[in-house]
């Protein structure tokens, strides 16, 4: 057999001429943005990553922070990793404050950063607590789960939960940046969106988990279920205000106490659902529900017991 080298007639790429090409591209790119923010300054991906490590072993010392000694020496490990944690933490706070400081009409507190960490550090009990209520609702409503180790190690939305308890409260604290970088660790880890922004209440329930999709306003009430692929979204995207920056408003889902919203299921605006009511698969919702409704799409139906020639025929023709 003969081997026949491929001719190639485009000349090699040069390192200068990539170099020239990316930087036309990252000028064309500047000129056109607000140059109102320090782009220098912003925190950084690996350090939130390493934050988060940090945060989850102080809080789950055993389970997710590797911890194998003596009750005694438990408070030692947690203060070490809150310490480290705080630090670095401090830090990226600080740098998300510069990125927004020329725009801010008036110049941060040197002790800003700090202050934001002491206060975020006086919620870590009741992330705990929420936590805990998470790994609860799902060991009591999965028959799969062995036990709520397993769930807090291995199942996606308790993972999932964990990233936004932490979010939400940075979110809250004036670090949206941070909290953001945050969440998106969670998805790419499960593929389950959650904005910080938006509001959860306890024993909160992800089954499953990929593909869902939980907007910056909703708010969910205690003891919520979803599943798979559930969308809680907007009916429309931002639009410009008077004064040249994007208008927020409370645009996505209120879903109340003990729903459950099963997979598929799409709810889409500033809608309520009731309290107790149970919303079927692959629905689409765009207005309110009340308390204690059952929503469901038509159950499929089989055409024909055996399919007949004729009608696959038929069948055949038509998505043809």
């Amino acid at each position: 057999m003969t081997v026949t080298a491929i001719r190639n007639d485009h000349p090699e790429p040069t390192i200068g001429s990539a170099v020239a090409a990316l930087r036309a591209a990252r000028q064309a790119w500047r000129d056109g943005q607000d140059e109102s923010r320090d782009v220098d300054s912003f925190p950084g991906r690996a350090a939130v990553r390493r934050i988060m490590d940090l945060l989850s072993g102080a809080l789950f010392p055993r389970r997710l922070g590797g911890f194998r000694g003596a009750d005694a020496e438990e408070d030692t490990f947690v203060a070490a990793r809150l310490i480290a944690a705080f630090a670095d933490l401090e830090r990226e706070v600080a740098a998300e404050l510069g990125y927004w400081q020329k725009e801010s009409r008036g110049a941060f507190d040197p002790e800003q950063a700090g202050m934001i960490v002491r206060l975020f550090s006086a919620t870590l009990g009741d992330i705990r607590s929420q936590v805990d209520s998470d790994v609860e609702a799902a060991f009591l409503g999965d028959p799969a789960a062995r036990s709520v180790d397993e769930i807090l190690l291995c199942y996606p939305g308790a993972i999932a939960s964990l990233h936004h308890r932490i979010a939400h409260q940075l979110h809250g604290l004036g670090a949206p940046i941070l909290a953001r970088l945050i969440s998106e660790l969670a998805n790419e880890q499960t593929g389950i969106d959650i904005h910080p922004g938006a509001t959860i209440g306890r024993g909160f329930f992800i089954d499953h988990g990929t593909g869902v999709v939980i907007g910056e306003t909703a708010i969910i009430g205690d003891r919520v279920r979803l599943y798979q692929h559930v969308t809680l979204g907007a009916r429309s995207a931002l639009g410009a205000s008077r004064h040249g920056g994007r208008r927020r408003f409370d645009r996505h889902p209120i879903v109340e106490d003990d729903v459950v919203i099963y997979a598929g299921t799409t709810i889409l605006g500033r809608v309520t659902i009731g309290a107790r009511s149970i919303i079927g698969g692959n629905v689409w919702l765009l207005s309110d529900v009340p308390r204690d409704s059952v929503i469901v799409q038509p159950e499929a139906q089989q055409l024909g017991s055996p399919l007949s020639e004729e009608l696959r025929d038929t069948l055949v023709e038509a998505v043809s």
